[in-house]
């Protein structure tokens, strides 16, 4: 692209989000804004990705979204800033190929976002705790990690260890094997199947990785290299199929497989084995007595559609609630 970008736009209607127009001067990069249906809380809604630290994967530092995605087999960076609780400005390199009336790299960031208002609303109807969670954190949704190899790292290197500690494994990954992009003056990385694929156990253990989670990771990284983890074939899978699948894999559990279901393809999963949606899930129900995983699942069986929205409402509650116990019926 050789000269500043026309500023004139293009709205097209989406399910949750409608491109409302593109800006900027800089050949090199694009501006678009995505603008959503309803209103989002987006700082709190992507709180979860600086919350523990930086992995240099996904990046929030309160003001600013840096992620990347895959559209046609190229990876491209993108920077998001919010700008009001409607509205997510993306900045992206023109190097890329896609332009902003190109919805391929609108329909990855969209998609990025989970937002069902009908079951949440339906639900709160039916239980007064959900209802409280709604009132209190108006606008939250989940975020989702729609590349399914990184998906895997994330729920490998959370394993038996603290969110922090985790984190800075991942960027420690990052850094090492990590591919650069540059994006509005900011670094994110992205981990590759092919990086990852031919590295030693012992490679990884100089990382701090335990000997289990180095192979596991090397597993994934050579199934999806081999075409195992195909977003697509994935998404069409059964939640039967694909915990199945994913078991397979070494260090793949069925709560590694339940939390992939969740935050990665976006199904309405509770993660009922988890310690933090365990403490979550009593937090709401329990005043804050720790369940079984058997009780978080008889708790939250009549979530149904639902689960994966407020799942993440309750996770949200407990990492910022000051008050520890919503309102009991009388």
């Amino acid at each position: 692209m050789s000269g500043p970008l026309d500023t004139r736009f293009i709205v097209l209607a989406r399910a949750t989000g409608s491109v409302v127009g593109m800006t900027g001067t800089n050949p090199r990069l694009r501006s678009i804004k995505l603008r959503f249906l309803q209103p989002i809380d987006l700082p709190a809604t992507l709180a979860p990705l600086g919350r523990s630290g930086d992995d240099l994967l996904d990046r929030w530092d309160g003001h600013v979204l840096v992620r990347t995605a895959e559209i046609d087999g190229a990876v491209t960076a993108y920077a998001g800033r919010p700008s009001d609780a409607r509205t997510l400005g993306l900045t992206f390199s023109a190097d890329s190929g896609y332009g902003p009336t190109d919805e391929r790299l609108l329909d990855v960031v969209r998609s990025s976002f989970l937002i069902e208002t009908r079951a949440i609303a339906e639900l709160a109807a039916r239980d007064e705790r959900v209802a409280w969670l709604v009132r209190r954190h108006p606008g939250v949704v989940p975020i989702l990690f729609r590349d399914p190899f990184t998906a895997l790292i994330r729920s490998i290197s959370a394993q038996q260890i603290n969110l922090r500690w985790a984190a800075t494994i991942r960027r420690r990954l990052a850094e090492r094997y990590g591919t650069r992009l540059e994006v509005d003056g900011r670094t994110v990385c992205r981990l590759e199947p092919s990086g990852l694929a031919g590295v030693t156990a012992g490679e990884l253990r100089s990382l701090q990785l335990t000997n289990a989670k180095a192979r596991s990771v090397i597993a994934c990284a050579r199934a999806a290299r081999a075409g195992e983890l195909e977003l697509g074939q994935l998404d069409r899978a059964t939640d039967r199929d694909l915990i199945e699948h994913l078991t397979r894999l070494p260090g793949i559990g069925r709560w590694s497989a339940e939390w992939f279901l969740a935050r990665t393809l976006g199904r309405p999963r509770v993660v009922a084995g988890d310690l933090g949606v365990r403490k979550a899930v009593g937090l709401l129900y329990l005043c804050s007595v720790l369940p079984s995983e058997a009780e978080v699942r008889r708790l939250t069986g009549h979530w149904g559609s639902a689960s994966a929205m407020v799942q993440t409402l309750a996770l949200h509650d407990l990492a910022v609630s000051q008050t520890p116990v919503p309102p009991r019926a009388g």
